[in-house]
């Protein structure tokens, strides 16, 4: 077998993967992931035990028990370059042989939910409410630095291209299905389901004007009257489409479950914003469980 390159995949002193400071006895196959490193004890809360908890850098980790099933919670940080690190470092932990430096014969399928928040793009979806993301649609670019034509809509990126009219300087959007298996497990009623925009950035590339003018002032515009074969753009955040398109390429499942604090349409912000993630992450694990 051929070994992966101590420069490829970096291992600390201790046998760990190099970021996330993780081994694989660290971690289960049911992994939730929250940006911001204050969440992660805001989940395991919930935990029955706790087994396992670490942070380096503003990876922070916990592995607990809820209602007997094991669960891993690790922050991410804001913004696809960090999912890059985390959903391949991850992968690394159960499909690679850390002591040999080799790919495992045998592959293990993550189930990978992320629980964050976001801003709504459509004036009848509310701030407090959930949304499920269908498809994550990335206008960050990253993942064409990998082999992944075959898992992208094709189809829906022409038409959302065309009818943005989006400037070919940019990287070329890419959009990423769910998986269907952990949709069907989340979804209910008290759930919206629609397209989740990821940007690279908070504020020019979600349409937000300080002291410097952006590209397109009506892209925000042209991506909340987006519409494909009845799917609308529900929301924009910066991680989705990224956590979706890796997960696909490396056989995992994924799926984003947004809570809304801010309506960009009727500019309304959450009066209770931790109230409603709150109620996020008591909805998504009891979920999970059933």
């Amino acid at each position: 077998m051929n070994k992966i390159a101590p420069s490829e995949l970096i291992l600390n002193p201790d046998g760990s993967v190099y970021h996330l400071h993780l081994k694989p006895e660290n971690i289960t196959t049911n992994i939730i992931l929250v940006g911001d490193q204050n969440r992660v004890a805001k989940v395991a809360k919930y935990f029955d035990s706790i087994e396992f908890e670490i942070q380096k850098r503003e990876f922070k980790t916990i592995t607990g028990t809820f209602k007997n099933k094991k669960f891993t919670v690790i922050s991410t940080g804001i913004g696809p370059d960090n999912i890059d690190i985390v959903i391949n470092e991850l992968d690394a932990l159960v499909n690679i042989n850390l002591h040999t430096r080799t790919i495992k014969k045998e592959h293990t399928q993550l189930n990978i939910v992320r629980i964050g928040t976001s801003g709504s793009l459509q004036s009848d979806i509310p701030v407090d409410s959930f949304v499920l993301t269908k498809y994550g649609l990335g206008l960050d670019g990253m993942l064409h630095a990998y082999d992944c034509q075959h898992i992208l809509e094709r189809e829906m990126e022409d038409a959302f291209i065309e009818h943005a009219n989006y400037n070919s300087r940019k990287s070329r959007p890419y959009i990423v299905k769910n998986s269907s298996v952990l949709e069907k497990k989340i979804i209910s009623d008290k759930v919206f389901l629609g397209i989740t925009a990821t940007a690279i950035g908070f504020y020019g590339p979600q349409g937000r004007i300080l002291r410097i003018p952006i590209q397109d002032p009506k892209l925000n515009n042209k991506i909340d009257s987006f519409n494909f074969k009845g799917m609308k753009i529900t929301n924009l955040e910066m991680e989705t489409s990224a956590i979706y398109g890796l997960s696909k390429l490396l056989g995992h499942h994924a799926v984003s479950m947004n809570a809304i604090i801010a309506n960009r349409i009727n500019r309304t912000f959450s009066n209770d914003p931790y109230k409603t993630v709150e109620k996020l992450i008591e909805y998504t694990l009891n979920k999970l469980v059933t």
